[in-house]
């Protein structure tokens, strides 16, 4: 075990905001590496001209298609839509026998969501949600049950269509991995 207890917290915070830069740059076509070179085009606005290279950590795509969204400040529903792409792959991923690390560590995401989420109405609203609607995280089908059951719940409030849970893998299944290299790895110690 190592001498800081906080390192634990630290490193799953690590990793959860590598897998949701990872989710959120498939969403958004940006490079998952901002130092590799790239001939990505970039315009601060429709008038300016785009430059030949985007420099690290300037990317701001230019549109080819007049109906794509110009860049700029992320909206609620983007991120609300990212948010639910990034946990229903966590729930399709989800081991069907999870450790009891594992299953603590979905139940706490899920804490945490509700307590750092940028949108404060909806991070409240999600508090609700969980208090009616606790996390069911026993194994792949119960957690991504819940995790649509819940959604659902969310998406009735916004006056959105719900989705039919029945059909949960079809949507959300496993990601398409060569030799299971998706599939989450976890264990008992919380340092690996």
């Amino acid at each position: 075990m190592a001498d800081n207890p906080l390192e634990a917290i630290c490193t799953t915070i690590g990793r959860i905001s590598a897998s949701v830069q990872s989710n959120l740059s498939k969403l958004i076509s940006i490079p998952q590496n901002p130092t590799a070179p790239t001939n990505l085009q970039v315009s601060l606005s429709t008038s300016a001209p785009p430059t030949s290279t985007a420099s690290a950590g300037s990317y701001l795509p230019q549109p080819t298609d007049p109906h794509t969204k110009q860049a700029g400040p992320v909206t609620r529903e983007e991120l609300g839509r990212a948010t639910w792409t990034f946990i229903h792959t966590l729930g399709a991923q989800y081991p069907e026998k999870p450790t009891r690390q594992q299953k603590k560590d979905v139940k706490e995401l899920m804490a945490i969501i509700s307590r750092i989420y940028p949108c404060k109405e909806c991070a409240d609203h999600f508090k609700e949600v969980l208090r009616s609607n606790p996390v069911q995280a026993g194994s792949q089908a119960e957690f991504s049950q819940w995790l649509c059951r819940v959604h659902n719940v969310v998406n009735r409030s916004l006056g959105k269509p719900t989705f039919p849970c029945e059909r949960v893998d079809a949507r959300w299944g496993k990601l398409d991995c060569e030799h299971r290299m998706c599939d989450l790895q976890g264990s008992m110690t919380p340092f690996d």
